[in-house]
């Protein structure tokens, strides 16, 4: 292959990435907005945008609360799946521990935390960033920070959530990490966050 980074492709439409390719902020000009839905949850909104060559653009954006996610692993490198019903889809779901940021000033962390021990009843000593996702940015602002949690432990009996709604009858699943992997690709595990989540785990583990 000829040609360094940003340069034309030798055979193909499109241009060579540089190492650091990455998303960067821009916007358009709002022409207007109209909000349609708003709750404690999220707003939904069409907004018109012009584009650079002036053309006006009509846009719905669905506007949640942050959320977070958590990929628990123990000692032995299993990672904790949850398996809860989601009406919209019609499938009981196999998700990571994983939650909206609905509590005044909490931080994505104590959030990720309340989510582990709410769902999966489990506490951990050791807390970092894994990855952040955009859920579907052609219509939501939706963003997903997943943190990697060891050291873990067991929430005490008398002080586990009582769950409710879809989460009454939840269930909780160690699972080996190859087997995690081997049922993304074959498409039995389908939640984004999840396989995003699984994947960059795999990667993690073999650098």
């Amino acid at each position: 292959m000829t040609g360094g980074a940003n340069s034309a492709h030798p055979h193909l439409p499109g241009r060579l990435a540089p190492a650091d390719l990455a998303d960067v902020p821009a916007t358009w000009p709002v022409d207007s907005s109209v909000t349609h839905f708003d709750s404690s949850y999220l707003q939904m909104r069409v907004d018109t945008i012009v584009s650079p060559v002036g053309e006006r653009l009509s846009r719905a954006v669905v506007q949640p609360r942050g959320a977070v996610g958590v990929l628990a692993v123990d000692p032995e490198g299993r990672i904790m799946l949850v398996e809860q019903f989601r009406h919209a889809v019609g499938h009981r779901m196999i998700e990571l521990p994983a939650g909206i940021l609905d509590v005044e000033d909490e931080s994505p962390q104590v959030g990720a935390a309340r989510e582990l021990a709410e769902e999966a009843d489990l506490v951990a000593e050791h807390w970092e960033p894994l990855l952040t996702t955009r859920s579907s940015p052609g219509y939501t602002s939706e963003t997903l920070l997943v943190f990697r949690a060891t050291g873990l432990s067991g929430v005490a009996e008398a002080d586990r959530t009582v769950r409710e709604g879809e989460e009454a009858d939840m269930l909780q699943w160690w699972v080996d990490l190859d087997d995690a992997v081997d049922a993304v690709l074959a498409m039995r595990i389908t939640n984004g966050l999840t396989v995003a989540a699984i994947l960059a785990e795999k990667v993690r583990r073999s650098r």
